[in-house]
């Protein structure tokens, strides 16, 4: 058993959104072998309340305070300077302290890093480094600025550009990275092939024990609708922008053919864009004690993300819950699923009209592409052999030998 630090840009704490559900598997991995000290941001106030139930998953936690809109303006430095903006957005002296304070004092064998943002607070401490980037988070503003109007777009280019960089700075100093697929992990080999040597994909899981179909979980919808169920974060953009092309491009032929559907929008934080969307065709219920209901009784899960980077939560744990799935062709290729048979996946507005009408109109294979979806998570999804990865890193499992003290890396 090693000491080891875990750096994350959001408290892992609880599992209830896509890059959480991720950083809270892998700290619950980490912690099966070693003592895992842990350094994180709280940007949510009503996350407060789980401190204690994370304090019991580390040996020692500092959950900094994060206030979203302060952090915004204080990430404009970087326009002065040069460096990237979320690089300032996460930035803190008292974080800082505290990493240096916990090396010096702990025996720290390795640090883990969770979203290139935190690499700043473990780089040139002379340890070996472990970054799960998740995506190539550059990748997503470059994406962002095509999709918005100036002076956005500019803004949004310029981050990009401007991430990238350190991103391939942090990998040149780490000893391993990680990304959530292969598309991912290809692509930034790509971005940066003087570290495509170091680079690995390491894929999400799902709990299938907790999202698994239960016969006397009661619906939560009305009777006689035929609801279609959208679940994630919705004050993320890319989630904004799915709902809103839903209801723009694709409801309404559906409605037309079937005036009980309804599609409902089940998750956090609803934007003011996305409670606009409330209305007779369309509920937006924020967050919700659990989502599982609103999975099992679905009649058709959908994730109409156009803007989508690596495996989505949303649709290992609709297919855990032996739900059927139509997804744009972004999300559903990064699913290792046989398409037609455990998942549809659709080009555009009119094929998700036609994908979601025929599954409507056959409830029986509606319900043989959850079944198989189900034996596809139960078969190749389990977070246990998804994370293994990181033990071949760690001295844990395998037989590998523990990461040894490397020279001071460049700050």
């Amino acid at each position: 058993m090693a000491n080891l630090l875990f750096l994350v840009h959001r408290m892992p704490y609880p599992p209830d959104k896509g890059d959480k559900v991720r950083s809270y598997h892998l700290l619950k991995h980490l912690g099966e072998a070693h003592r895992v000290f842990v350094g994180t941001f709280v940007d949510d106030p009503a996350d407060l309340v789980h401190l204690e139930a994370l304090r019991g998953l580390c040996a020692d936690l500092l959950a900094l305070p994060l206030n979203p809109r302060r952090a915004r303006i204080a990430s404009l430095a970087g326009l002065l300077d040069g460096r990237s903006l979320t690089l300032h957005y996460y930035r803190a002296r008292a974080m800082r302290a505290w990493v240096r304070r916990i090396v010096a004092t702990q025996d720290i064998a390795a640090i883990v890093v969770f979203s290139s943002s935190m690499a700043q607070y473990a780089l040139g401490l002379g340890l070996p480094v472990l970054i799960d980037f998740v995506d190539v988070d550059s990748a997503k503003w470059t994406e962002y600025a095509a999709r918005h109007p100036w002076p956005l777009s500019t803004l949004y280019r310029l981050e990009g550009r401007r991430l990238l960089a350190y991103e391939r700075h942090a990998a040149a100093n780490a000893e391993r990275s990680f990304f959530v697929t292969d598309k991912e992990a290809a692509l930034f080999e790509r971005l940066a092939p003087e570290c495509a040597a170091r680079v690995d994909a390491v894929g999400n899981g799902v709990d299938a024990a907790y999202f698994a179909p239960d016969p006397a979980r009661p619906s939560p919808f009305a009777a006689g609708e035929l609801p279609l169920v959208f679940t994630g974060a919705m004050d993320y953009w890319p989630n904004i922008d799915a709902v809103a092309w839903f209801v723009a491009d694709i409801l309404p032929a559906l409605r037309a053919r079937w005036p009980a559907a309804r599609l409902h929008i089940v998750g956090r934080s609803p934007s003011a864009e996305v409670r606009a969307l409330a209305g007779e065709a369309v509920s937006v219920s924020g967050t919700v004690p659990d989502v599982r209901p609103y999975l099992q009784h679905a009649a058709v899960t959908v994730a109409p993300l156009r803007l989508a980077r690596g495996i989505q939560n949303k649709i290992l744990e609709a297919m855990a819950m032996a739900r059927p799935v139509v997804a744009t062709r972004a999300c559903a290729e990064a699913v290792a699923a046989k398409p037609g048979a455990e998942l549809i996946s659709v080009a555009d507005a009119a094929g998700f009209v036609e994908a979601v009408d025929a599954l409507l109109r056959e409830p029986a294979r509606a319900a043989a592409l959850g079944v198989a979806g189900r034996e596809r998570v139960l078969a190749s999804y389990s977070w246990t052999a998804q994370l293994r990865a990181f033990d071949r890193h760690l001295g844990a499992g395998g037989g590998a030998e523990p990461l040894a003290r490397t020279r001071p890396l460049a700050a």
